[in-house]
């Protein structure tokens, strides 16, 4: 009896057996990896040795959900483009005055900056992927298109032409936009007020700047 004993205290002990994600966890975990390592490191700067590594999976794994790393960045920079301009979108289809609802659309992307800062050096990094499957230009463009039509009906309610509507739109959105990636490092002033400067800036134009400009909405 005593032997049966002494064998099994000194029988090895079972390696506790690692949890198995589903394959859309998996998704998501490679996601969440390959998007914090793109924000580090940039497109050229991340590896699939890194993403597999750090996910704690082999290579062959990457390659079966994203076809490579090209495959993936891809993946991630449409998520992250879809999030922002859903933001966007929402704050420019509220039925506000004019001014409040730039107030609002830079303020989107403020709080987008601010909330997913990751996702935001991923769209504005210069990368050769970014030019053909996303990017800054690619968004700028895309919130344009968004801010037209409303542009357009302002124009025509006060006289102005409505073929410029499309021009005006880039200039905007490339103004919020390029702010926001300078306000992205420096972080001052508070969001708050790089809105109302923005805003004081799109809505009065140089000769109309207020000394000291505020929100106007909630």
């Amino acid at each position: 009896m005593g032997r049966v004993t002494d064998d099994v205290a000194t029988r090895p002990r079972a390696t506790p057996s690692r949890v198995r994600m589903t394959g859309k966890q998996r998704r998501e975990q490679l996601l969440d990896v390959g998007r914090a390592l793109f924000a580090e490191r940039g497109y050229d700067g991340t590896s699939i040795e890194e993403i597999s590594a750090r996910a704690g999976v082999s290579k062959p794994v990457v390659y079966e959900h994203f076809g490579g790393k090209e495959g993936l960045y891809a993946v991630v920079v449409d998520r992250e483009m879809e999030l922002l301009l859903d933001r966007i979108t929402t704050a420019l289809g509220s039925a506000a005055h004019p001014r409040v609802i730039l107030e609002r659309a830079a303020l989107a992307l403020l709080d987008y900056i601010e909330m997913s800062t990751d996702g935001f050096r991923i769209l504005v990094r210069d990368s050769p992927v970014a030019h053909s499957t996303g990017g800054f230009a690619s968004l700028i463009s895309d919130a344009a298109s968004q801010v037209e039509h409303i542009l357009a009906a302002q124009f025509k309610a006060r006289g102005f032409a409505t073929k410029h509507a499309p021009m005006y739109a880039q200039m905007l959105v490339g103004m919020v936009a390029l702010t926001g990636q300078w306000w992205l490092e420096v972080r001052s002033p508070k969001k708050a007020d790089v809105a109302a400067h923005l805003v004081n800036l799109a809505w009065n134009g140089l000769s109309g700047l207020e000394h000291k400009p505020r929100l106007t909405a909630d």
